[in-house]
């Protein structure tokens, strides 16, 4: 089957649990935020345009970093791979558990300034047809350097939450092909997307490609 090639873009709104202003009220209000509140604040922050930090790819290691200004706490909630769990809900106790327990080292709570509180949201992803398809494996190639980092995203980051396997969205179609794409398959799978810019993971995606590519034409 063809591969359509989708774009997205995200409508942010606020979920209905109070802000938190300071650490501990971060700590409490984790525990009823919802499922798609914790994947926007861990995951969709790569598509975000608002969202630029060079260090922390979450935005509660952001929110710790710069608002309460807890280098140590940020550190701790920057190294959580959300897709490297089963599900969000070990997310939510991982989450707690680094919170809880920096709450036990500080001699007092970390508040942040006014104005500074951080406020659970949640999107709902917009999803649209590019026009364009994929027929074989040398069309994905061919078509990665003039995909929107929008398509990236949703082919890439987002199908690991939508599809049942977990997988992207290539792969998955290439998947189809069976031994034919089997080394690409695997130069996909090496990817260590969730560290990366988009920017970065496209050209990393145009990288790989292109090598098997290469390797494949003089095999």
């Amino acid at each position: 089957m063809p591969f359509a090639i989708k774009d997205c873009a995200l409508i942010p709104r606020m979920v209905g649990i109070g802000r938190a202003m300071n650490l501990r009220e971060l700590q409490e209000r984790i525990q009823m935020a919802p499922v798609e509140s914790l994947f926007h604040h861990f995951c969709e922050t790569v598509i975000r345009p608002t969202f630029d930090d060079p260090e922390f790819r979450n935005d509660l290691a952001v929110w710790a970093s710069h608002s309460l200004r807890d280098r140590v706490l940020a550190e701790r909630l920057g190294i959580i791979n959300p897709y490297a769990l089963n599900d969000f809900e070990e997310l939510r106790w991982i989450v707690q558990d680094i919170l809880e327990e920096r709450l036990a080292e500080l001699p007092h709570i970390p508040w942040a300034p006014r104005g500074d509180e951080f406020r659970f949201m949640q999107a709902v992803t917009v999803v649209f047809d590019t026009g364009k398809k994929l027929e074989r494996p040398a069309d994905l190639v061919r078509e990665l350097p003039h995909m929107s980092l929008g398509s990236v995203y949703y082919h890439f980051v987002e199908a690991r939450r939508r599809t049942e396997s977990k997988t992207d969205d290539f792969r998955a179609w290439l998947a189809d092909f069976n031994e034919h794409t089997k080394k690409l398959c695997e130069a996909l799978k090496s990817i260590d997307f969730y560290f990366l810019a988009l920017p970065e993971l496209k050209q990393a995606l145009i990288n790989k490609t292109r090598q098997i590519s290469v390797e494949t034409a003089h095999g």
